[in-house]
């Protein structure tokens, strides 16, 4: 690929992704989280599922039962923590924990047996010195935080699930699928634990349209497009620079002020996960070996 495509594309992708935590935000103003992520999901499963219709198509009660449990860990845990975090911390402080889930991958490889290099060990140290710069400093455990963290673990957990289900299933419709059951049973949760109202406006009309196109659609069929056409693992180490991004839109969308301790924590965020999943120049036969956390899962 062209490398002024692909460098395009590619902060392209990272964009949306970013944009994803400040635009979230500005739609809990109009309704609650789950309603907001049910609404999200539903419509972008829908759509990609009839985008995806020639595809081939899960078979049998096992391949259903596996999207459905994908689901459940990505879409759900993952995006219903996640939202709920930004009640308590600010949207750019959520997608640097967020961001963790790598680490957190690398770390659970390792516990499996998994040999990593030294490079990727200093990078799992620096980030989580990271979070802990960004949260600890004012020594505060609230529940934005918990949050946070729990649905980074989700991320991990849904990342794992598709490296084991993944071969069987055509990319975009497991995809679509697991966003589909994601958003029915997110919207499920909403009218069990909620107070579900949804106040339509042309605001929350655009936040409706941008993280359903926008924020799901298209980023997913770009960052598709990306890893099948590049290296997966030197495409997935740029991923740092989805935290930059929500960080950078939170301020311009919602005026967050950010404290000088969550720029230094991000900053070293966004360099451990660029050193856990970098590949660097590796001959192709050591690319197909090569081991990165992060390479087939796409962003909130």
């Amino acid at each position: 690929m062209n490398v002024y495509k692909y460098t395009g594309l590619l902060l392209l992708t990272t964009f949306l992704m970013g944009t994803a935590y400040p635009v979230a935000k500005l739609g809990m103003m109009h309704t609650t989280p789950l309603m907001l992520m049910g609404i999200r999901f539903l419509f972008a499963g829908g759509l990609l599922a009839l985008f995806s219709a020639k595809k081939p198509q899960p078979k049998g009660a096992k391949a259903w039962m596996q999207i459905g449990l994908l689901g459940l860990f990505q879409s759900v845990g993952v995006m219903g923590f996640t939202a709920y975090s930004m009640r308590w911390i600010t949207s750019g402080e959520s997608a640097i924990i967020s961001s963790t889930s790598p680490l957190m991958l690398l770390v659970w490889g390792a516990l499996m047996g998994t040999a990593y290099r030294v490079r990727q060990w200093f990078g799992v140290a620096i980030g989580f010195i990271g979070v802990v710069i960004t949260f600890g400093l004012h020594l505060s455990l609230d529940p934005g935080t918990v949050f946070a963290l729990a649905g980074a673990v989700c991320f991990t957990v849904a990342t794992l699930i598709i490296n084991r289900i993944g071969p069987a299933f055509d990319k975009r419709v497991l995809a679509a699928y697991q966003m589909l059951a994601g958003g029915i049973l997110l919207l499920i949760l909403s009218f069990a634990g909620e107070k579900p109202a949804f106040e339509l406006n042309l605001a929350s009309g655009l936040v409706i349209v941008w993280m359903v196109l926008f924020c799901s659609i298209v980023q997913f069929t770009l960052w598709f497009y990306l890893i099948s056409h590049s290296d997966p693992g030197t495409t997935s180490s740029f991923l740092f620079l989805v935290p930059i991004f929500s960080v950078l839109c939170s301020w311009v969308l919602l005026g967050e002020h950010i404290d000088w301790y969550v720029y230094a924590g991000g900053a070293l965020t966004c360099a451990g996960i660029f050193l856990v999943n970098w590949q660097g120049n590796r001959s192709p036969q050591n690319q197909a070996k090569a081991t990165s956390p992060y390479l087939m899962q796409e962003e909130m």
